[in-house]
């Protein structure tokens, strides 16, 4: 099999190589990507969230914080955020939590969008081999003498198809994980979203039983 695709590879001529570059970096960026969300990113939401409730009923907001700090993942930052402002304005609450997580939420996403542009670009490369094979192919046939125009002819064709074919097989792979990639991380930055609302909304409307009062805002005085 390798070897056919040996064969294959050098018959489609010149802009194969252009492709095979696409396919590597492609290929190397799908593994960063797989890594990064489905391996290093753990999602332990459910069981963070669970140990920060609890902590919060019982009135031990700076364990709350310790915990959410020690969580290695983003959503415990963006917690983190949160805890570390709920004696203040409910704005600065969420404008602190918003702080944090347009500092996470990139980090995630980051590099997933230059899978579909390898894509394009594989399928637009292959598609321009296909055309300068052709071109070629029917240049040489003009000028050649009858015995060998057959030939020239199926080179020239087998050129282009083969750039085609290639530029697809890099191309397919590109989207289909683009799109797992996209869908795994959507599904990320909404459970983050949602856990860290809550627990902080947790905080701010139980505010009372939990013995926080409100800070006055920096710069305010009594008359």
């Amino acid at each position: 099999m390798l070897e056919t695709l040996r064969e294959h590879f050098h018959a489609g001529g010149h802009f194969m190589w252009p492709i095979a570059v696409l396919g590597i970096a492609a290929l190397v960026l799908m593994l960063e990507r797989t890594y990064a969300l489905f391996f290093k990113v753990i999602n332990r939401s459910s069981a963070l969230t669970t140990i920060l409730k609890k902590l919060i009923l019982s009135r031990n907001i700076t364990k709350a914080v310790q915990v959410a700090s020690a969580d290695p993942t983003p959503l415990g930052r963006i917690i983190r955020a949160g805890l570390l402002n709920v004696r203040r304005e409910d704005e600065v609450v969420q404008s602190a939590m918003d702080e944090a997580s347009m500092a996470e939420i990139p980090e995630l996403e980051r590099r997933t969008g230059f899978l579909p542009m390898l894509s394009n670009v594989a399928t637009l490369t292959g598609l321009l081999g296909t055309i300068v094979g052709l071109i070629s192919s029917f240049s040489a046939v003009s000028e050649a003498d009858a015995a060998t125009k057959s030939t020239l002819l199926a080179d020239g064709i087998s050129e282009a198809m083969n750039c085609t074919a290639f530029g697809l097989i890099v191309a397919i792979p590109c989207l289909l994980a683009y799109a797992i990639l996209q869908s795994r991380t959507q599904r990320y930055i909404d459970e983050i979203n949602a856990s860290s609302v809550m627990i902080v909304n947790l905080v701010i409307l139980n505010r009372d039983k939990l013995g926080l009062t409100v800070e006055a805002p920096k710069g305010s005085a009594e008359g």
